[in-house]
C-alpha cells in the first residue's frame, strides 16, 4: 500500500518540482546516550517529554543501531548511507573526513533546501574538499545564542532560540524571496553535547530533584553504590536539558505551521559515556533510541517498530523524501534502506503481514581514541539477528579500552570508571567490574540478548549454541564481504595506516612512554595505571545476583551536601589540551 505523499513523490523527482510539497528535516541527536533512557521506552528517572512526544504522534522504533558505537565514525554513518567499513579513514574516530565522501546535508544543499545545524555536527575530525576550505557537513552553523546552563558542564549553546534564528534565515533567504508563492524546504541538524561529559557531580541530585532510590536497575558490571547512582542521575540530568530544547523546537515549529510536514527525527549517536559502554559494542553501546514523527507520510501514528533499523537507512530515507534519487544525490553508493514501507503500515496487522525492513544489523569499529602502541585500534566486527549477538575481536592481546599505562583512553573519565579502577587497585573487585570493563577478551562472544541484555553470559564457547554462533559467523561474513570490508579481505592494517587528524594526540603512547607531558583531557589524571598490569586472569563469576542497594535516609535526601571524593573532572581547554569529543 502506498501512502498519499508516496504517490506524490512519483511526480516530485526535480528539485524545482512540487517544491512546496518537499517535507522539511529536523534531526535531533543527543551525545551519547544509550537507547533505554527514554520516557518512552519505560525509563522512570529520565523525564524526556519531547522524545515521548514524537514516539507517540509518530513511530517509536525498539531497535536502531548505528554501526560504529563512536561519535565520529557513527555521525559518518548517518551523514553518507554508509558503513563505517565503506567509509576509509571516516571509519576511525578523530580522522581526516574522505573528500569523495558527500554527505546528505550537502546533497540536499545542492538541491533546493535551506541547510544549517546548531550544537554537535560531524565531529571530532578535519574535514576540507579539494581546495583545502572547510566542508560544512551538516550545514551551516547557527550558534550565536546562548543562555546561561543549568551546571557547569552543560553547554551555553541555547540551542532551540539558534533553531529558531535558522527558520527565520530560512524564510529570508534568495531563494524563498524570490518565489513567494512556494516553501523552500529546509534541513537542520540539531546536536547537542548532552549528555556527553563531563558532568557537574551531584547536580541530578541538587539540581534536578533526583534520588538515588530512584533508580530501578544499576547495570550488573559496575558497582552498584552512591557513586554510580549519583553519577547515573546527573547523566540523566543532561539527556533532560537535550530533551528541554526538543520541546522548545516542536513547539515553535507548531507555532509557525511547519510541524505537519516536517520529518523530526531523535536519536543518539551512541551509548552511554560510562565503562564497557561507549566506544565498544555491546547492546547499550550501539543499540540506539529513535523516534520519528511526520504527521504527513505516516500513515498511523503510535506504532512500536519491532524491524532491526540501522542508522545507514537515514540518508537514503531523507533522499526519498526529498524526492531525490541516490544517483541525482551525487553521495557514494549506499547499504541503507529508506524507512518509507515502515512508515506507510497501518496498523500492527500490516506490520506483522509485510516483509521486515532488516533481518539483522552488523556494526564494528577500528579505531577510537588513541593509547596504544603506533596510535592501533580495536577492531571488532558483530552482528545482531533474532535476539543474539555475535562479536568477533580481531586483536585480542590489545587493552579493549585503551591500555592501562596511558590511562584506558576508550574510556571516558567519569567516578564510575575511578571506583572501578580503585577496586582493582584495593584488591577489593571480588565481582569483576574492572574485568568486565577493562580486562582483555576472547576472540568471540555470544550473547541472547532477549534474556541478557547487559552481555553477562559469554556463550561462544558452549557447544550448545555452536550451530546459533555459525549462522551469525556465516551472515556477518557475507556481509561483510558483499561490503568489501577490507579487513574480512584481508588487509588486516588497513584503518591502522591513517593518521589520528589531531597532531597533539598522534602517537600519544611512543610520547607518554618517551617523558612526554600530554594532557588527555576527557579521563582523570587517576585514570594511568602507575604500575604494569600484564593481564588480569583471574576468574570470576559475572552472573551473580546482587543485593539492591540499601541506601541510608541521608543519602536521599536532595539538600545532602555534594561528595568531595570523585567530584573533579581534568577540565582543559582545546589551546592546551588534547581533544576526544569532549565539550
Amino acid at each position: 500500500m502506498k501512502s498519499h505523499y508516496a504517490i506524490l513523490l512519483l511526480f516530485c523527482a526535480a528539485d524545482n518540482i512540487c517544491a512546496a510539497g518537499r517535507p522539511n528535516i529536523l534531526f535531533c541527536i543527543s551525545d551519547d546516550q544509550s537507547w533505554m533512557h527514554t520516557g518512552a521506552y519505560g525509563c522512570s528517572w529520565v523525564k524526556t517529554p519531547g522524545f515521548d512526544r514524537v514516539a507517540a504522534e509518530g513511530l517509536l522504533f525498539q531497535n536502531c543501531y548505528t554501526p560504529n558505537a563512536k561519535c565520529a565514525p557513527s555521525r559518518a554513518c548517518i551523514l553518507t548511507g554508509r558503513n563505517s567499513w565503506q567509509l576509509e579513514e571516516a571509519c576511525n574516530h578523530w580522522p581526516f573526513f574522505p573528500k569523495q565522501f558527500a554527505t546528505y546535508p550537502e546533497a540536499l544543499a545542492k538541491h533546493g533546501y535551506f541547510v544549517g545545524f546548531t550544537g554537535k555536527g560531524w565531529a571530532p575530525g578535519i574535514a576540507v574538499d579539494a581546495d583545502g576550505k572547510p566542508r560544512q557537513l551538516t550545514g551551516k552553523p547557527f550558534s550565536s545564542k546562548t543562555l546561561k546552563p543549568p551546571t557547569r558542564a552543560i553547554s551555553r549553546n541555547d540551542y532551540a532560540a539558534n533553531f529558531a534564528d535558522f527558520l527565520e534565515a530560512a524564510g529570508t533567504s534568495p531563494r524563498a524571496q524570490s518565489d513567494q508563492s512556494s516553501h523552500q524546504p529546509w534541513c537542520f541538524w540539531y546536536g547537542s553535547t548532552e549528555p556527553h561529559r563531563g558532568y557537574e557531580y551531584g547536580t541530578g541530585v541538587r539540581i534536578g530533584g533526583k534520588s538515588l532510590t530512584d533508580i530501578d536497575q544499576v547495570p550488573p558490571f559496575w558497582p552498584d553504590n552512591e557513586v554510580t547512582r549519583n553519577d547515573l542521575l546527573d547523566y540523566a540530568l543532561e539527556i533532560e536539558h537535550f530533551d528541554t530544547h526538543l520541546v522548545r523546537m516542536l513547539n515553535l515549529l507548531e507555532e509557525k505551521g511547519q510541524l505537519e510536514n516536517t520529518i523530526v527525527i531523535v536519536t543518539a549517536d551512541n551509548g552511554m559515556p560510562f565503562p564497557r559502554v561507549k566506544g565498544q559494542e555491546y547492546e547499550m553501546s550501539n543499540h540506539l533510541p529513535l523516534a520519528v514523527m511526520w504527521r504527513k507520510g505516516v500513515a498511523a501514528a503510535g506504532q512500536k517498530v519491532d524491524d532491526p533499523v540501522s542508522f545507514i537507512d537515514f540518508a537514503p530515507t531523507i533522499m526519498e523524501a526529498a524526492g531525490l534519487s541516490w544517483k541525482d544525490s551525487g553521495m557514494a553508493a549506499t547499504s541503507g534502506r529508506s524507512l518509507f514501507p515502515v512508515f506507510q503500515r497501518t496498523n500492527q496487522a500490516d506490520a506483522e503481514s509485510s516483509s521486515p525492513h532488516r533481518g539483522f544489523v552488523v556494526f564494528g569499529k577500528e579505531r577510537h581514541d588513541i593509547g596504544r602502541p603506533n596510535d592501533q585500534g580495536y577492531p571488532m566486527r558483530g552482528i545482531v539477528k533474532d535476539g543474539w549477538l555475535y562479536l568477533k575481536n580481531y586483536e585480542t592481546s590489545r587493552w579493549p579500552a585503551g591500555n592501562p599505562e596511558t590511562g584506558y583512553l576508550n574510556c571516558d573519565g567519569s567516578p564510575t570508571k575511578t571506583e572501578i579502577l580503585n577496586a582493582r587497585r584495593n584488591t577489593t573487585d571480588t565481582a569483576g567490574f574492572w574485568k568486565m570493563s577493562f580486562g582483555k577478551r576472547p576472540a568471540e562472544e555470544l550473547y541472547d540478548i532477549k534474556t541478557d541484555p547487559y552481555c553477562m553470559q559469554n556463550h561462544a564457547a558452549n557447544p550448545e549454541f555452536a550451530a546459533k554462533k555459525a549462522d551469525l559467523q556465516q551472515q556477518l561474513l557475507e556481509t561483510l564481504t558483499a561490503e568489501h570490508d577490507p579487513r574480512t579481505l584481508g588487509q588486516p592494517d588497513y584503518f591502522e595506516k591513517f593518521p589520528y587528524a589531531d597532531d597533539k594526540g598522534r602517537g600519544f603512547y611512543e610520547r607518554f612512554k618517551a617523558g612526554e607531558k600530554l594532557n588527555a583531557g576527557w579521563v582523570e589524571t587517576s585514570d594511568f595505571e602507575r604500575e604494569v598490569i600484564e593481564d588480569w586472569t583471574r576468574s570470576f563469576t559475572h552472573n551473580k545476583p546482587r543485593s539492591r542497594l540499601t541506601l541510608p535516609q541521608d543519602l536521599t535526601s536532595p539538600s545532602r551536601p555534594v561528595p568531595t571524593a570523585s567530584d573533579e573532572r581534568s577540565g582543559c581547554k582545546a589551546s592546551d589540551c588534547l581533544t576526544s569529543d569532549h565539550k
